[in-house]
Formats: C-alpha cells, sequence, structure tokens
C-alpha cells in the first residue's frame, strides 16, 4: 500500500513539473534604445576672430608737390619740396567679435542660410599722412596742417551684415557671404575740418570660408558639447569714399588753405583721384559657440 502511495505522489509530482514546463515565460523588457542626434547647423551662435588686413588698390605711387615759403606751412623761405609716401600703410591687424543665426533645411548634410554681423577693429593707415620736406633744414612750421593730397586708406574700424549661404557636410560647412559694410576712422588727409575723411563709409563686403564643429570628445571642445565652431574665412570689401576735396592739402597757423590750385603750387608727381574707394581685403580666423547642443 505504501508503495502504491509513493509511486502516486512521485507520479504527482513529476505531472506537476510538466505542466509547470509548459507554462508561458515572462518576457524580458526590450532594451531601451538611444537615437543618436544628427548634428544641425541651425540655431544662433556669437564668438570673436582676429586676422590680416592688406589693400587692394593699385594707387602705391607717390606725391610731390613745390610749395613757396610765402604760405607758411614750413619754415624755409622756399620753395619746398613736399614728399607723400605711396599707398603703402594699408595694412595691419584686423580682430573683432560676430553674431548670427544659421538654419539647415536638412540635418546632417544639407543646405545652409544664415545672417551675420560682425564689428572689427583695424589697425591701418598708420603712415597715411607721413612726409618728407627738402631742402634740408626746411621743417613743418608751428601751428601748421600738412596732409596727403591722394587721400590714403585708413581706418579705424569697420563692421559688416552680411547673408550666408553654404553646403554642411554633417559638421564641415562650406560658404559663401556677402552684403552691407560700414567704417570709419582714417584721419583728416586733406587739411581742412570740414574736407577730412573722418566720417562714415558705406559700401560692400564679399567672401567665404569654411567651418567645423568640433566633436564632443575633442579636447579643444571645452564646453563638451557640440557648440564649438573654428573657422577660416576671407573677405573683399570696398567702402564708397564718394568724391573729396583732395586738392587741399595743408592748413596754415592762420588757418588758411593750401591746395594745389593755390598760386606757386606746384604737383611735381603723383596722382590726384577725385574719387578713392577704401578696398581692402581681410583673412582670418574665428571661433564661435552655438546655441544648444544639436
Amino acid at each position: 500500500m505504501k508503495k502504491i502511495l509513493l509511486a502516486s505522489t512521485v507520479l504527482a509530482g513529476l505531472t506537476a513539473a510538466a505542466s509547470a514546463a509548459d507554462l508561458p515565460r515572462r518576457a524580458a523588457p526590450p532594451p531601451v534604445f538611444t537615437p543618436v542626434p544628427v548634428f544641425t547647423w541651425t540655431g544662433f551662435y556669437a564668438g570673436f576672430n582676429a586676422g590680416y588686413g592688406f589693400g587692394t588698390s593699385d594707387n602705391n605711387r607717390g606725391t610731390l608737390v613745390a610749395v613757396p615759403g610765402s604760405y607758411g606751412l614750413t619754415t624755409a623761405a622756399g620753395p619746398n619740396l613736399i614728399a607723400f609716401q605711396g599707398e603703402r600703410s594699408a595694412d595691419g591687424f584686423v580682430g573683432g567679435g560676430q553674431i548670427g543665426y544659421n538654419w539647415q533645411l536638412t540635418p546632417g548634410s544639407g543646405v545652409v542660410i544664415g545672417i551675420e554681423a560682425d564689428a572689427q577693429y583695424v589697425d591701418f593707415g598708420r603712415d597715411r599722412n607721413r612726409f618728407a620736406i627738402a631742402p634740408v633744414g626746411a621743417v613743418q612750421a608751428p601751428g601748421a596742417l600738412i596732409f596727403n593730397p591722394n587721400g590714403l586708406t585708413g581706418l579705424d574700424y569697420f563692421g559688416t551684415v552680411r547673408g550666408r549661404l553654404g553646403y554642411a557636410f554633417d559638421r564641415t560647412l562650406v560658404y559663401a557671404t556677402g552684403g552691407f559694410a560700414y567704417g570709419s576712422g582714417g584721419g583728416r588727409d586733406f587739411g581742412l575740418p570740414n574736407a577730412s575723411r573722418d566720417e562714415f563709409q558705406t559700401g560692400y563686403a564679399v567672401g567665404g570660408g569654411i567651418e567645423y564643429a568640433l566633436p564632443t570628445d575633442s579636447f579643444l571642445n571645452f564646453f563638451r558639447a557640440s557648440a564649438v565652431t573654428l573657422k577660416v574665412e576671407g573677405l573683399y570689401v570696398n567702402l564708397d569714399q564718394g568724391n573729396r576735396n583732395n586738392g587741399l592739402f595743408g592748413v596754415n597757423a592762420a588757418g588758411l588753405p593750401v591746395g594745389l590750385s593755390s598760386p606757386g603750387v606746384q604737383l611735381v608727381s603723383g596722382v590726384t583721384n577725385n574719387r578713392r574707394d577704401t578696398e581692402f581685403a581681410v583673412v582670418r580666423a574665428g571661433v564661435n559657440y552655438k546655441f544648444g547642443s544639436y
């Protein structure tokens, strides 16, 4: 009897185990899928830049003017020769900042449209009014002003507001740019206060460049986000000077102007253009911070 009960118990246990094995198992939760973000150039940005600017005008000839000593520009009785150098000083350091916005039509690779504004300090025209007086011993008379009649390029600052159109190859953006330009400074190079080129000038700027967004793990990406970009850019800037009284080049201590049309004054050599634009090219490198990681 005991053997029969034991066999029945074993058989019941095996039947229960087999039934449990046939029960459906509880499925494990699927792994969480985290998509890899696709970089986009869309967003606001701001940064700074530095580079070098150089004049593109072909007027590099010096100017030599013979002036009688009676006009009071020099200390010698004259006639005196006043020699001005050419346009060799239209170059120097350029640096400033920029802000802008980009809109990328398709993430990853695609067309990028943007707008950018910048303001730049320039160190142009340091020697724009440098001259030499002959004969030896003649110097500029006290209180007199002498300025280059050919108006060499000189600026204190300039800025632009430009559109940008380019194509992004993921994190690399190649673009062309163009738009409005402005500038001021340069000093009085005609003598009379009302005939100086120290006023606001406007014109245009065109150029292009290439920009690269640093990966998150780059040691140069100090924000540890896809937010830092590096760029190299070239610009041609033309600021319209319009018509100026470039024949005026001196004011004596009494405030009387002396021009190329004054009696006894002779333009020995040089050029006296009635219209000169401030033309220069800029090559610069910059860094931007793009607001928003992606």
